[in-house]
């Protein structure tokens, strides 16, 4: 039986945990052929172990365009195109206003609004027309969290984006979505709390403002993403789409 994305190239950037781990396994599942990458040595390994299937890991941070370049020049000694891109690497820190450093600010911006955009834009070359482009962003575009503006700030230009780069790309066919997840179950977001008891307490309170009543699963996002990455989304097009169990449509 022919699986949705049999014979596709994908790239997951940021896809050693959490939700870009989920997204890799959902698009191995399918039957893309897929690469990832990661900062950490010892996480990409344990994650290319992990998927099988003929997985390839890169050694890449998203924020260092040198970093980038060899991640394209790894991939061209295996495939000669690219159809799928998921640009999800990303990261942020909570600090209120009045808090927020320098330091802070340059972080997050370099991996998460530069990442993405310098993730896309050297991979056009190897994109195969009608390819698909996938950013991950968040909730926090259109729904505020105390201490969060930096990170909510670099996810609305990640959804802007998307919004632009449909017509840069028009002449391509190249269909360029976004994904904004709400509260996921990810080694991101259990490592704010420091203990068990903790992270149950904290989960039991974004569970609360969910309209599902619980966290997402990193797969669940994985599924959305294959969406966006397959022909079923053919005519989807610069779209914001909220995998959050309706948590920022009320």
């Amino acid at each position: 039986m022919a699986r949705k994305l049999d014979n596709k190239v994908a790239i997951v950037t940021g896809a050693t945990t959490g939700i870009g781990l989920g997204i890799a396994r959902q698009l191995v599942a399918e039957g893309a052929k897929v690469f990832i990458t990661g900062r950490r040595q010892a996480e990409l390994d344990a994650a290319v172990a992990e998927l099988g299937n003929g997985v390839i890991g890169v050694r890449s941070d998203v924020s260092d365009l040198a970093d980038l370049d060899r991640l394209y020049d790894e991939v061209q000694k295996h495939v000669s195109h690219i159809d799928i891109l998921v640009a999800n690497a990303g990261g942020g820190s909570f600090a209120p206003i009045g808090a927020i450093t320098e330091e802070d600010f340059d972080r997050t911006f370099a991996i998460n609004v530069k990442g993405t955009l310098f993730t896309v834009q050297k991979a056009l070359p190897l994109m195969r027309d009608g390819g698909s482009i996938i950013l991950t962003s968040s909730t926090s575009t259109t729904r505020a969290l105390p201490a969060f503006s930096v990170y909510g700030a670099t996810k609305a230009a990640i959804r802007n984006f998307a919004r632009h780069w449909i017509l840069d790309l028009k002449d391509r066919q190249i269909r360029v979505n976004a994904i904004s997840p709400g509260p996921t179950k990810t080694p991101g977001l259990t490592g704010l709390t420091s203990s068990e008891a903790e992270w149950n307490a904290f989960e039991g309170q974004l569970a609360a403002q969910v309209p599902l009543g619980r966290v997402a699963h990193p797969d669940e996002i994985g599924r959305a993403a294959v969406f966006l990455a397959s022909s079923d989304a053919s005519f989807v097009n610069g779209v914001e789409l909220f995998v959050d169990g309706g948590m920022a449509q009320i």
